[in-house]
């Protein structure tokens, strides 16, 4: 009679320490994908985003968009490699840039915009500098929306425009971080 109780209970508990010797089996097959650990012999995924050479992010001077190709290249240096210059790079990133606000709602009564959505779009190669192939090649897009608050205001809604691309161009980066990091970690 009491060994039968051990048994129900050894029932219950079968499928618990299951998940669990599944879990300490698995555990070891995981990494951070940022992290500077690696499980073989190879670089870290940090260590292959670091050496990405980030080229100059071709846009005319004094435009709208001259100012976001700055904002973009200093996002992804900061992102890939804390704002420095790779030592000895492998690849190189080259980004073209382009932007557009457009008007989503109109004030009825004075037909001024009220708001609007900045779009921010990239397109991106990656090369690879030892061979010259190109080994990605892809594009991404950021969009943020901005409120206009009003005729008598008008430096407020140029800031909330510049605050919308800026909001955009951070979207951009990270975007193309992910995608960096994806391609380094999965050759895809």
């Amino acid at each position: 009679m009491r060994w039968g109780k051990h048994v129900g209970m050894l029932r219950r508990l079968a499928p618990i320490a299951a998940v669990f010797a599944l879990g300490l089996m698995t555990a070891a097959c995981f990494q951070p994908l940022y992290g500077n650990h690696t499980l073989g012999a190879g670089d870290s995924v940090r260590d292959k985003m670091s050496a990405v050479e980030i080229a100059q992010i071709a846009a005319k001077n004094g435009t709208p968009e001259a100012r976001l190709a700055v904002a973009l290249r200093n996002a992804l240096m900061y992102d890939l490699n804390n704002g420095a210059a790779p030592v000895a790079p492998t690849h190189r990133l080259t980004i073209t840039l382009n932007s557009a606000a457009t008007t989503v709602i109109v004030d009825v009564a004075s037909g001024r915009p009220d708001t609007e959505v900045e779009a921010v779009n990239a397109t991106f190669t990656l090369t690879e500098i030892a061979t010259q192939k190109i080994v990605l090649n892809s594009s991404t897009f950021g969009r943020a929306s901005f409120d206009i608050p009003g005729s008598a205001q008008r430096f407020a809604a140029q800031r909330a425009l510049r605050n919308a691309e800026d909001r955009a161009v951070n979207s951009v980066a990270d975007n193309i971080r992910n995608r960096l990091a994806s391609f380094f970690v999965a050759g895809t």
